[in-house]
């Protein structure tokens, strides 16, 4: 499943919002009945994941934790205790609940951002700045990418010696 894109919506009073057509479509031709909502475990934003996806990533999840370890089963508890099951309505809108609008600051403005196998749930004012500034950003998929660290350079953009 590739769900891309960039999306801008509002919520409703009660908390619903249009999931995205673009996103809809491509989960209409998956067999996932249902998908799966969270509070993401490093960023303010939620994350939305179609029941296939949220399946895999329970089987890793699973296959790390030892049960008899206590430490192991508070993690565990505390991943699942920000889940959610929601499902489209008749009109397409999934049902954002209070307290995980709440966790992430989300007033009525939101954008969804596609991340392959799941969609990111921003609030719309977290996402009026880049999330990594461009001269890092660019510095960091080279490295990334290329596993060979770009040269530092001023703020001039001349490497440094």
């Amino acid at each position: 499943m590739r769900l891309l894109g960039n999306i801008e919506a509002r919520t409703d009073a009660k908390g619903r919002v249009f999931l995205p057509a673009a996103f809809r479509k491509m989960l209409q031709g998956s067999k996932d009945s249902c998908l799966i909502l969270r509070k993401d475990v490093y960023q303010p934003c939620l994350t939305l994941y179609p029941e296939s996806s949220w399946d895999e990533l329970m089987a890793t999840l699973r296959a790390r934790i030892n049960r008899w370890d206590p430490k192991h089963s508070l993690l565990y508890r505390q991943f699942l205790a920000d889940v959610e099951v929601v499902n489209t309505d008749g009109s397409g809108r999934i049902l954002i609940p209070r307290r995980l609008m709440e966790a992430v600051g989300i007033d009525q403005s939101v954008r969804f951002i596609g991340m392959g196998d799941y969609i990111e749930i921003w609030s719309g004012e977290r996402t009026q700045e880049p999330f990594v500034a461009d001269e890092e950003f660019k510095r960091e998929i080279v490295h990334l990418m290329t596993d060979q660290p770009e040269a530092p350079t001023t703020s001039a953009g001349k490497e440094v010696q």
